[in-house]
């Protein structure tokens, strides 16, 4: 019993010297330091920021009217009456406009061309161009959706004058027809808000993201520096490698830990994100994300050989992977192997169960699927990565000075 003891003591505190050093390692390393600041706080405030608007109303543009013709003073007329838009004034010419925009008095310019009338009354394909600031990116689909509705509703209008162009068979066919009215209901965004719908799903990918680099950057340090050599004295068994990833793993869960509550508590607060999901049912579905997405990146830590080298994988953990999370298009419509990409990384599991949690109100229960995957890939990638460690620590490189 005492020898048993005194084994179980060596090994905990073997694990516990891989936690301090783990620890030591992040809070000494500017670059890594840099990653959780920038990706972590600026990453996150930056995105909610771009979209904080969420829904854009009486946005101030400038109009430039070169036309000056009935059509397009009504156009103008048109546009100022959309929920959107607000037509802040008329300028001269496009100096005046940009001075206005300079000004932060107005959010976009409206350019419309000599020919503006006539292209219509000739049936041509019209150019306008319009400028957006860059303060937020909704006011750029707010005024792109407000102009298309009332360049839809001057068409309407004036389309009886292509009927000078067409046969009376087309013309009573057209005429006799009548239109299908429907009417869309946006189903857990009641606002149609875009960043109530983009916002949730991006920042679970940032988690994954960021945390995806951090690793990355230090198994890239590890490699380089060879600092697995000072593990070696405990022996190079199966042992000493799950005590080395359950010790790394361990440290990374619990400053991520952190930064989720960041993500999923405070930011909703100040940027009134959807919450509308019992906060334990958020807890559990992270606890399997943090230590799978730990497994999959130490698992493919093999291939990491570089510090700065991970930083290049920034668009590969970005917008495909909120593609392959089944959030902004229905899993069940992808291709076979996309539906099979989507259970091999733990972001896309996880942000599809957060979101249905988080904004649809689900239960633990129904993201069942995604919660059992999620179990699935930290039992396959803990033995990925200790095979992985267990070679680490065989490989003759260390023997090396």
């Amino acid at each position: 019993m005492k020898i048993s003891n005194n084994r179980f003591s060596e090994r905990f505190g073997q694990l516990g010297e891989v936690i301090i050093r783990e620890f030591t390692e992040i809070s000494t390393s500017y670059a890594i330091i840099l990653v959780l600041i920038g990706g972590i706080f600026v990453y996150g405030f930056l995105y909610n920021l771009m979209y904080a608007p969420n829904i854009v109303t009486d946005a101030p543009v400038v109009v430039v009217d070169r036309s000056n013709s009935k059509i397009s003073r009504e156009f103008t007329h048109w546009l100022d009456a959309t929920s959107q838009i607000k037509v802040y004034s008329h300028a001269l010419n496009m100096v005046e406009a940009k001075k206005l925009m300079k000004e932060g008095k107005v959010k976009g310019i409206l350019f419309l061309p000599e020919n503006f009338e006539s292209q219509i009354y000739r049936g041509e394909g019209i150019d306008f161009p319009f400028y957006i600031t860059t303060d937020a990116f909704l006011y750029y689909e707010a005024l792109q959706k407000a102009s298309a509705n009332v360049m839809l509703a001057i068409n309407e209008k004036y389309r009886n004058v292509e009927a000078l162009f067409v046969s009376p068979q087309t013309l009573l066919a057209a005429t006799s027809t009548q239109p299908i009215n429907t009417v869309g209901t946006a189903l857990y965004n009641p606002t149609q808000g875009y960043g109530s719908y983009l916002i949730p799903a991006v920042l679970m990918i940032i988690l994954f993201q960021t945390l995806g680099i951090k690793i990355s950057m230090l198994s890239g340090n590890e490699y380089q520096r060879k600092s697995l050599r000072i593990y070696t004295v405990y022996g190079k068994g199966w042992g000493t490698a799950a005590r080395l990833v359950a010790g790394k793993t361990f440290t990374y869960s619990c400053i991520y830990a952190i930064f989720a509550y960041f993500f999923f508590i405070i930011l909703p607060m100040l940027f009134s994100l959807p919450d509308i999901g019992a906060k334990l049912d958020i807890v559990i579905i992270m606890i399997p994300f943090l230590i799978g997405t730990c497994f999959f990146q130490l698992a493919l830590s093999k291939w990491y050989k570089d510090a700065e080298a991970p930083l290049l994988l920034i668009p590969v953990f970005s917008v495909p992977f909120i593609f392959l999370s089944g959030v902004s298009y229905p899993l069940e419509n992808m291709p076979w192997y996309w539906q099979g990409a989507h259970y091999l990384f733990p972001g896309t599991a996880a942000t599809l169960a957060y979101v249905k949690i988080n904004s649809m109100g689900a239960s633990l229960a129904d993201v069942r699927q995604e919660y059992i995957t999620l179990w699935a890939q930290v039992v396959v990638y803990f033995a990925l990565s200790v095979v992985v460690y267990r070679r680490k620590i065989l490989s003759p490189r260390l023997k090396k000075a």
